[in-house]
């Protein structure tokens, strides 16, 4: 699934999940090497575990970041 991110320097995010484990993440903008890390990190993850470690999170003063914007990817692609 593509998720168009809100408030952040990435723009989407793509997500491929095999049931409920992170097969792969891909980041458009944003902090290439830190997003391509973060990537490799949930790689394999349950979502939920995902989410719950990355909800929430902040970047400077915005209310939101790349790991905030991935767990909301996350939460819809579960629903989906």
């Amino acid at each position: 699934m593509i998720y168009k991110t809100k408030g952040t320097c990435s723009s989407l995010i793509e997500v491929e999940l095999d049931g409920d484990i992170i097969k792969e993440v891909q980041f458009t903008g944003g902090c290439n090497g830190n997003l391509k890390g973060i990537s490799q990190l949930v790689k394999g993850m349950k979502a939920t575990d995902v989410i719950e470690r990355m909800e929430g999170t902040t970047c400077g003063m915005k209310p939101t970041s790349c790991p905030d914007q991935l767990a909301k990817a996350l939460k819809e692609a579960l629903a989906q």
